[in-house]
């Protein structure tokens, strides 16, 4: 600005949605709040921020991989990655005053980022989180191994046709094959990406990855009963983390572990519980009466797990529907599950703001332990 140098573009590669308008707004925020006016006033005339996507599995690097690159290169690389041979760029062509022919390398420029970033959210991320989630719940260890599990890759293929691509089109995006080229990544056995690392965080991916299908198919008139068994899975895998079952450390970095025990069944006992939970998608032989006088479920046996009993799933799937769809009818949810998912496909789509989504998760976590204190 002070030397007169002209316009500019600032690209922005964070791998967040709306990267380009969030960093542009975050960052006139705070000249204003500086009081430095004669700065925000130039970057509104001069500058431009463009959105941009990026999509590649770069798993967590595992010990060995320092010790192939440093045979294989002679260096010593303290800090290597790794990451599959697919990668996508988008960029949105906004730029102020010209750019360099990222499209000669691979790039795709495109007038809006949107719709290539929700068909990577919503098939990508939400299935990543589908597979991991039943696939720990199969006692498996990979994401490869999930996909080539038919029947857990039936579930997932079954929300992305059924749910997701209704809701995205049209997309300039061909979204079947998509579908099929995620799933082909997925099986990929060199990447070794593990179930821990892609199931983290499940509170955070429910009401941005999942929630919004939900909410979009009521719109449309439509039960999700595909889209509702990911917040099956997710709240079955819950269950396993509270009962001390999972074969690895879970790791949530919002998550409230008081308010999420209270999810589960309480106390944990050696036999048949009378838990009022719904979140089961491998049903345990028992009745309970949930929520409401007039719903009554009847939990089905299966001494198996999610991925061996689809059966089971679909019926968790359109028991969460249901509830989903008349939420606003039950009001006491002592120690169910599925209050979780009603409220995350009722209330809660992630804003685009960091500030509001931070506040709206506190204010969600305030709100579910005060259920779970009175439950």
């Amino acid at each position: 600005m002070q030397n007169g140098a002209g316009k500019v573009s600032l690209q922005n590669c964070d791998n967040l949605r709306s990267n380009g308008d969030r960093f542009r707004k975050g960052m006139l925020q705070f000249l204003e709040l500086r009081g430095d006016t004669a700065l925000r006033d130039w970057m509104l005339e001069n500058t431009s921020s463009p959105n941009s996507m990026v999509d590649r599995i770069t798993p967590r690097p595992t010990p060995d991989v320092a010790e192939r690159v440093k045979a294989v290169t002679g260096f010593d690389d303290k800090a290597p990655v790794m990451g599959e041979k697919f990668i996508q760029w988008v960029i949105e062509d906004n730029f102020i005053a010209g750019r360099p022919a990222w499209e000669k390398v691979g790039a795709e420029l495109v007038d809006s980022v949107h719709p290539y970033e929700e068909a990577k959210i919503r098939i990508l991320n939400a299935s990543h989180s589908c597979i991991a989630w039943a696939g720990t719940l199969v006692g498996l260890q990979y994401i490869h191994e999930g996909t080539k599990d038919m029947e857990i890759r039936a579930l997932d293929d079954a929300y992305v046709t059924e749910d997701v691509i209704p809701c995205l089109t049209p997309n300039p995006l061909d979204l079947a094959k998509y579908r099929d080229i995620v799933l082909d990544r997925f099986s990929n056995p060199y990447i070794k990406d593990t179930n821990q690392r892609v199931a983290a965080d499940g509170f955070s991916k429910l009401p941005g990855f999942i929630a919004p299908t939900i909410s979009e198919c009521f719109a449309r008139g439509v039960d999700p009963d595909a889209t509702a068994i990911l917040p099956a899975l997710f709240f079955r895998f819950l269950e396993r983390w509270h009962e001390s079952k999972l074969p690895y450390i879970h790791q949530d970095g919002v998550m409230d572990p008081g308010v999420a025990h209270a999810f589960s069944p309480r106390p944990i006992r050696s036999g048949p519980s009378p838990a009022t939970s719904c979140c089961g998608a491998a049903w345990r032989a028992r009745r309970c009466t949930v929520i409401a006088p007039e719903v009554t479920l009847v939990r089905t046996e299966s001494a198996r797990l999610v991925g061996r009993h689809a059966r089971d799933v679909v019926q968790a799937a359109r028991t969460v529907s249901e509830l989903i769809r008349a939420g606003a009818r039950y009001r006491s949810v002592r120690s169910d599950a599925w209050r979780g998912a009603v409220r995350f496909a009722r209330q809660h789509t992630a804003p685009s703001d960091p500030l509001e989504r931070h506040t709206q998760r506190q204010e969600m976590r305030r709100t579910l332990r005060t259920r779970a204190e009175s439950a």
